[in-house]
């Protein structure tokens, strides 16, 4: 009890006083386009379920939330130079990241599919799409199953995934590999994503790839204190039931439970 209240002190020090605001802030990475997660809305405004969840995850804490947005291969650079605090990115947490970072425990749990055209409709296994053009994100666990099980496709690597939707659209894509949750609110929703559908199986349920959650990335430095103080405000928005409040707002479908 002792150790784990001397690793806790230099944050819970820093904190508010009763009655005053947050003086402490915690910098979370935030990745562009990513509706419905995190995006910036036609008022200019950050909005979405990744920016509510980390100021409910800060005001838990009691720490002033700093968003930053970044694209997504740049979030662990930038964690590990210090330019933010935390990462909330969809990031998946997986043997590969873990040798860079620490995560907290997972607060969703997203499908992975491709998106076609509706016309086209192609056997989206590696043998049917040999010679197919796929784009994806860069950085992300996409990128890494398409190389490694989709050799002999051409993959297409983006900045941010919408720039992936605007290719697909125009023709210059066969397919894009995405979050399911991303790709029906950001884009199949939209009157831009009709005549494009889902297609194929959930990749996202191979946990060799995707591991078991999307989690929040710190610094390993960190780990046994934002690290369990974010373990701890999830715990208790999962025991209050906020974190399903907020899964509702936004989802018509449960992500937050565990699988």
């Amino acid at each position: 009890m002792r150790r784990r209240a001397a690793l806790l002190a230099p944050l819970a020090l820093a904190g508010p006083a009763l009655g005053q605001a947050p003086s402490l802030k915690l910098r979370v990475g935030l990745a562009a386009g990513y509706a419905p997660f995190s995006e910036v809305g036609s008022d200019g405004q950050l909005k979405g379920f990744e920016v509510d969840l980390a100021h409910a995850l800060c005001a838990r804490m009691g720490l002033q939330c700093v968003p930053v947005m970044l694209d997504f291969d740049g979030l662990i650079p930038a964690l590990r130079a210090r330019k933010i605090d935390a990462i909330m990115a969809s990031m998946s947490v997986t043997p590969e990241r873990q040798q860079l970072i620490a995560f907290s425990s997972a607060y969703y749990y997203s499908p992975v599919r491709m998106v076609v055209r509706t016309d086209s409709r192609p056997d989206v296994s590696p043998a049917g799409m040999r010679g197919k053009r796929i784009g994806v994100e860069r950085g992300t666990i996409h990128e890494r199953l398409l190389a490694a099980q989709f050799k002999d496709s051409q993959v297409l690597r983006y900045a941010t995934q919408d720039q992936a939707f605007l290719d697909l659209r125009a023709g210059r894509l066969d397919a894009t590999l995405v979050d399911a949750v991303i790709a029906q609110f950001g884009f199949l929703n939209r009157s831009e994503g009709r005549g494009f559908a889902f297609a194929g199986p959930d990749f996202g349920r191979d946990e060799q790839y995707y591991g078991k959650g999307i989690a929040v990335g710190l610094r390993k430095a960190d780990a046994q204190t934002l690290g369990v103080r974010l373990d701890e405000a999830l715990a208790a928005l999962r025991s209050s039931g906020a974190l399903k409040a907020l899964n509702d707002r936004y989802f018509s479908f449960d992500l937050v439970t565990p699988r």
